[in-house]
Order: C-alpha cells, then sequence, then structure tokens
C-alpha cells in the first residue's frame, strides 16, 4: 500500500515543439520527490500515438529512467489511451478493448503547441473528469491562438504592440494583395509568425516584400492562421504566473542576446545553448517596472481565465512604455527555461514549484466537480 500520488506526465505530441516537450518532461520528473510521487511517463510519437508508459520511458535519458518504478520500465508495451469516459479513470490499453492500465491521480501534460497546449488535450481530460495541471480548455485555447490572445488583451485594457493577420488561403488565392497590404498596416521590419505555436517554431523577420513572401510561406507550414507584428525596438522581458483565482507572479526575467548582428530569439538561440542568449533574473529594471510587470502579467493571466501556470512575455521600450507581447500557458520547463529559473529567483524551487502546480490541479479539478451537470 502506497499514499503516493501516481501522476502521469505526458509528452512528445504532434507538434514542431515535440523535441523541447520531451526536454520539459525529463526536468520535470527528475524535479518530482519520489517519496511523494510515482511517475507515470506518457509519450505521444510526433504521428499521434500514445506510447505505454514502459516504451515512453525508453524516449528519456537513462538518469531520468532510473528514477521511474520497475513495474514502470518492465511494463506492457501495448499502445494506450485516455478516453472521454469518466468511469474509466487513467489509461487503458487500445489492444485489449479498453482494459485499464494505469489509474492516474493527476496529469501533467508537459506539451507544448498544437494539440497539447491549445485546448485540445484539456478538452479530452476534462471530459475523462481526470485532475489536470495547467490551464482548462477555454484558457488553453486562447492563450495559444495570438489573435485571439491579443483581443482579450486589449479588451483587459493591457497595451499591446500592432499587429495584423491573415489566413494561409487568402495568401494562397491572392499574394501580391496580402504583400502590398502588410507594409501599409504594419511597415518593415516586422516578424512573422504563425498564430498557434511557440517556441518561435516558424517565426522570422521581414525587412521587405521578398523576405515578407518567405516568412508568410514559412509561417504557413505550421498554421492555416499567421500574425504579422511590428518589430518592436525594446527589451524582452518575462513574467511567470502561477495560481488558479488568487494568481501570484515571480519576480520578472531578461533574455540579453549578445550579438552584434542584431538577431531576434529565435528556436536555436532559446535551446541550443549557442552561447548568444543570457536570461538574466531578476531582470535589471526599476521596483516601479518590475512591480508593473507583475501586475500586468496576472492581469493576461486572468484576461484568458488562466489557471496553474503561464508565463507572460513583456516589451519595454526604450521610452519606458511596457506592452504585453503574449502569455504562454505551458511554457518551456527544460534546464534553460526561463519559467523555473524565475521562481527559483521568487524563493521557490523547482521541486516546490511542481508540489504546487499538482496542489493546483486537484484543487482546480474539485471547484470543476461542483458544477451540476443535470437539471
Amino acid at each position: 500500500m502506497t499514499n503516493k500520488l501516481r501522476i502521469g506526465v505526458i509528452f512528445g505530441g504532434r507538434s514542431g515543439e515535440h523535441e523541447v516537450s520531451i526536454r520539459s518532461a525529463r526536468a520535470v520528473i527528475d524535479a518530482m520527490d519520489p517519496a511523494k510521487y510515482e511517475v507515470v511517463p506518457i509519450a505521444i510519437t510526433k504521428e499521434g500515438n500514445w506510447l505505454a508508459p514502459a516504451a515512453a520511458a525508453e524516449l528519456l535519458p537513462e538518469s531520468t529512467q532510473g528514477r521511474l518504478s520497475s513495474h514502470t520500465r518492465g511494463g506492457n508495451k501495448e499502445d494506450v489511451a485516455i478516453l472521454g469516459d469518466p468511469s474509466r479513470s487513467g489509461l487503458v490499453r487500445l489492444e485489449t478493448n479498453g482494459e485499464p492500465a494505469e489509474v492516474l491521480d493527476v496529469v501533467f501534460p508537459v506539451l507544448h503547441g498544437t494539440y497539447g497546449e491549445d485546448g485540445t488535450i484539456q478538452g479530452l481530460l476534462e471530459m475523462a473528469a481526470v485532475p489536470f495541471v495547467g490551464g482548462g480548455t477555454l484558457a488553453s485555447a486562447c492563450g495559444m491562438d495570438k489573435v485571439i490572445m491579443k483581443a482579450l488583451f486589449r479588451n483587459a485594457g493591457l497595451p499591446i504592440c500592432e499587429y495584423t493577420w491573415l489566413l494561409r488561403s487568402e495568401y494562397e488565392r491572392d499574394p501580391e494583395n496580402v504583400l502590398g497590404l502588410i507594409p501599409k498596416q504594419i511597415g518593415f521590419p516586422a516578424f512573422v509568425k504563425p498564430a498557434n505555436l511557440g517556441s518561435s517554431v516558424g517565426v522570422s523577420k521581414a525587412i521587405d516584400k521578398d523576405s515578407l513572401a518567405r516568412a508568410i510561406e514559412l509561417a504557413a507550414r505550421y498554421d492555416r492562421k499567421i500574425i504579422v507584428e511590428e518589430a518592436v525596438d525594446a527589451r524582452e522581458l518575462e513574467c511567470a504566473v502561477m495560481g488558479n483565482d488568487q494568481p501570484q507572479a515571480s519576480q520578472p526575467g531578461e533574455y540579453l542576446v549578445h550579438d552584434e548582428a542584431g538577431r531576434f530569439l529565435d528556436y536555436t538561440e532559446k535551446y541550443a545553448g549557442t552561447g548568444h542568449v543570457e536570461f538574466v533574473v531578476p531582470a535589471k529594471v526599476s521596483e516601479e517596472i518590475a512591480n508593473r510587470i507583475q501586475e500586468m502579467a496576472i492581469t493576461a493571466f486572468q484576461a484568458i481565465d488562466g489557471s496553474g501556470l503561464s508565463r507572460v512575455d513583456f516589451f519595454l521600450r526604450n521610452d519606458g512604455e511596457l506592452l504585453v507581447n503574449e502569455i504562454n500557458t505551458l511554457p518551456g520547463l527544460t534546464d534553460v527555461s526561463g519559467f523555473p529559473k524565475m521562481w527559483a529567483a521568487s524563493g521557490i524551487p523547482f521541486p516546490q514549484v511542481i508540489d504546487q502546480l499538482i496542489e493546483l490541479a486537484i484543487e482546480r479539478h474539485r471547484e470543476r466537480a461542483r458544477n451540476e451537470t443535470s437539471i
């Protein structure tokens, strides 16, 4: 008999951020106290197959595998899934007509990008009535779609940069019209992004009409909706938020790019360890600006009805104006990610952050369970 909570850590996924997710899962599992938790790793392949815990464990480093139970490492490798059926709590085996495989007390979806951070898996977990870490279906979907997110920020009175958006089909139907309108609406330089992705995947800088066309074509590989934002001459700051109905904000941090070529913080710079990027926390800003960042981060979190965790990104212009850039409802949790570093600088080490996130997941589940589902 054990009093340990069984935590299903879901990672990988059908996303351009698949590899980042695996790194985040490693960091999360390594930070979990083995005296409190029994970790059940669940990997989703790039094709969308759900791997059984024993097969999922093989995608993790040996040092992380050593933290898993012998039952998990030596278990059945048949494909599994979570069904939207609250009578089946946890994982089921697909090849045995839905036979129960693993009972889960809490699911920790360490998934970034599409099919993980966008409300899809959150909707499944809500249907299955399983407690899970992070925002619900609505918050996750709104936090993923940069166009909807910015509309909610503007409605909440938060300052944001100038932007426009378009559909992939719109560009394919009449590219010359799109390439003529965007410079008039936004100007150059501008950043072009898939509306529903993170970790700077598919993001590029446009400085003229030709590079704008290339940037739109790149972003269109990842999403049907594309957002174009003005290039802001500003410092890039971040703030971590944690909580449910009464969220708290961390000390803000800042990415410093040490490069005379003026490159932006792309996927390679964030995760490849090129030496061009340094994350500093606390950010070197005045107490007044730090307080404003924290207040605005909480407002952004509440604007999308967030819960659990988020990271809010800011621009601090040279004239002192502070803009909210975006919110990430399942931010990177790797060894180089800002979220754990900002909480560590705020006095909460990563293992304690994990404890709080699991407690918040259970709290949110209990609150959701109070809702009546019949008349």
